[in-house]
């Protein structure tokens, strides 16, 4: 018979995870009645040793309780099923993960290197999954819900794109859309697609920390009439305006926005 410490130490184990076991009911030592240690046969150990087994490859406790009860080698090929379905979610999950990450890390090199620059570049095709009239207009984020581009499945606006109108006089219309980037054109796509290959380009800064809370809009509509003017391009009259990076200064906000003007 074995102390725990010694156990313990065979199986690389903590004494707590015995413990843990034991109050699982997945290995049951004897117990000296005069002192109280536990004494653990060659058995126990070995009980031990498969239930690390299947901890090793992540088999839930309750599912090894389970087998301890009964368990044919059928009933474990399914329940390796189940695990193998569950790991390579998992896998996908983590693979949209990182290619977010790595998004969101471009979107950080983006605002040193065009905040305030004007340039030409490509808009990338999106397609329009729906619209709502403002992001403060929060009883109609059940759309924005419906089609989030959110890994959680929580409501966050790096879908949505402010959708500006404008002619000579000034606005003539402001929505928010909600869009997805179009990764597969082989794929059919249900939507308005969004395609500009020409647009005045920049990154602005927003938020109270910059602007104290005041409305931008005429400054950076004149900026824009500025720099087509400068380069030689004729304006289109539309504005595509989305969130690229939110971050805090004293405990206000500083949002940096991403501006697309399609020009002729």
């Amino acid at each position: 018979m074995y102390t725990i410490g010694q156990v313990a130490n065979f199986l690389g184990v903590s004494r707590d995870t015995l413990k843990f076991y034991e109050e699982k009911n997945l290995v049951k030592p004897k117990q000296d009645m005069k002192n109280g240690y536990r004494k653990y046969s060659h058995y126990d150990i070995y009980d031990i040793a498969t239930v690390n087994f299947y901890r090793e490859i992540d088999i839930e406790i309750k599912k090894i309780q389970e087998l301890r009860k009964s368990k044919s080698v059928e009933g474990i090929k399914t329940l390796l099923e189940e695990k193998e379905r569950d790991v390579l979610r998992e896998i996908e999950y983590q693979k949209l993960l990182l290619k977010k990450l790595q998004l969101v890390k471009e979107d950080c090199k983006k605002v040193p290197q065009f905040l305030g620059k004007y340039l030409v570049k490509g808009m990338k095709p999106l397609v329009v999954k729906g619209e709502i009239e403002h992001f403060t207009m929060y009883d109609q984020y059940d759309v924005l819900k419906q089609n989030t581009d959110s890994l959680k499945r929580a409501v966050i606006l790096t879908s949505l794109r402010r959708a500006i109108r404008f002619d000579d006089k000034g606005m003539t219309e402001d929505k928010f859309i909600i869009v997805r980037e179009i990764e597969d054109f082989d794929q059919e796509i249900a939507g308005e697609i969004l395609a500009y290959p020409k647009c005045i380009y920049t990154v602005i800064e927003n938020g109270r920390w910059s602007t104290g809370g005041e409305n931008i809009d005429h400054h950076v509509e004149a900026s824009l009439r500025k720099a087509a003017a400068e380069k030689g391009y004729e304006l289109l009259g539309l504005v595509y305006i989305n969130i690229l990076l939110t971050t805090y200064e004293e405990g206000l906000e500083r949002v940096f926005l991403e501006i697309y003007a399609p020009i002729k």
